[in-house]
């Protein structure tokens, strides 16, 4: 599906038109006119139409921009950005927009978080939007519903006198609404590993293990994307790139900055992770210690007993053993297994063992 939003510098207004009025090539655009063309979920003939005909790409973007579709076993394309001639070619991947919608909720279950789409978020089904930008262009292609593009296109409409900014500015507000919504995400992961942190000490279990396990795949995937990000973002605010205009690279700064928090934010929580399964390890550890001291000591009490048990039951003489053959040679063997008990008992607890 395509959709085309024009920025019209005579009648100042910024208007959606049906793909029918897209211009045959990008080169009729004259004047200041602004376009924004987004593809989502676009069918081969529809990429042909507009990355080829309309705003022809080199082979490789196009390979970059259909590997999804081309290759999904592989999965999306890393962030990237590369100039070239004509125009800027981006690569980032955001969230997908069911958990970033999901994230945004007050009111949900923090568990649900990282367990959400997981595989999604941490290699072959993560999302790509790949962005190719011109003086007066601004394409967008993805092949899953993004949070990040809905909420751009939601703004034009309300605010359609900011296309008249460039593609540059409209560009910005993808990749600041991309970046804002890991914030939801991120603080959520690290509000449950608070609450992990806690229940460990109580509860060492391979229940609690198993959510620690989870929690380390959620985050060394969204690490790996937000530092590639973050790379993309840093050669965008150098001014590398004669497309992105010195004027709004303050715009760009601003996201880099939330970038950069939010990449500290998760590179903690990687952190926070490998010190849990460490101190799971541990509590693990010693919870077995404990078990094993316990065990110990009571084989140990009851060591004396079954000698005394065991030399009562032999078969010898009755000289051999005292009191074997008296009325009370039961008691007195009882008696006497109940007092070395009672002694061995006493002197762990005199040497605090127990």
């Amino acid at each position: 599906m395509i959709t085309f939003f024009r920025w019209d510098c005579t009648t100042q207004l910024c208007t959606r038109h049906p793909i029918d009025a897209l211009p045959i090539s990008a080169a009729e655009i004259v004047g200041d006119d602004v376009l924004w063309v987004n593809l989502t979920n676009p069918t081969p003939e529809e990429e042909v139409a507009v990355l080829e005909r309309f705003l022809p790409v080199h082979n490789l973007t196009f390979a970059d921009i259909t590997k999804p579709r081309r290759e999904p076993e592989q999965g999306a394309h890393f962030p990237k950005v590369e100039e070239f001639p004509e125009y800027l070619f981006v690569v980032v991947n955001p969230l997908p927009a069911d958990l970033a919608a999901l994230a945004k909720q007050p009111q949900i279950d923090p568990k649900s978080v990282p367990n959400v789409n997981l595989t999604r978020l941490v290699h072959r089904n993560r999302p790509q939007l790949s962005a190719v930008l011109t003086r007066h262009v601004l394409i967008t292609h993805h092949y899953q519903q993004l949070a990040c593009i809905e909420e751009t296109r939601e703004y034009l409409e309300r605010h359609g006198s900011t296309a008249r900014r460039g593609p540059d500015y409209l560009f910005h507000l993808v990749l600041d609404s991309m970046v804002d919504d890991y914030a939801p995400v991120v603080d959520r992961i690290a509000a449950r590993l608070d609450r992990l942190e806690q229940r460990l000490f109580r509860d060492p279990s391979p229940r609690v293990l198993s959510r620690i396990l989870r929690l380390k795949r959620l985050v060394v995937g969204l690490r790996k994307t937000l530092i590639l990000e973050r790379e993309v973002l840093a050669r965008l605010v150098r001014g590398e790139f004669e497309l992105v205009a010195p004027h709004e690279m303050v715009y760009y700064r601003n996201v880099f900055d939330h970038l950069v928090r939010y990449t500290e934010l998760i590179e903690s929580a990687r952190e926070m992770v490998s010190d849990l399964m460490q101190t799971h390890l541990s509590a693990a550890s010693n919870r077995l210690n404990q078990v094993m001291k316990t065990l110990t000591m009571i084989s140990t009490v009851v060591l004396p007993m079954t000698l005394v048990a065991g030399i009562y039951g032999m078969n010898y003489t009755a000289s051999m053993v005292p009191a074997s053959h008296s009325p009370f040679g039961f008691w007195f063997a009882v008696t006497l297994m109940l007092a070395m008990g009672v002694v061995a008992f006493g002197f762990f607890r005199w040497r605090r063992w127990i």
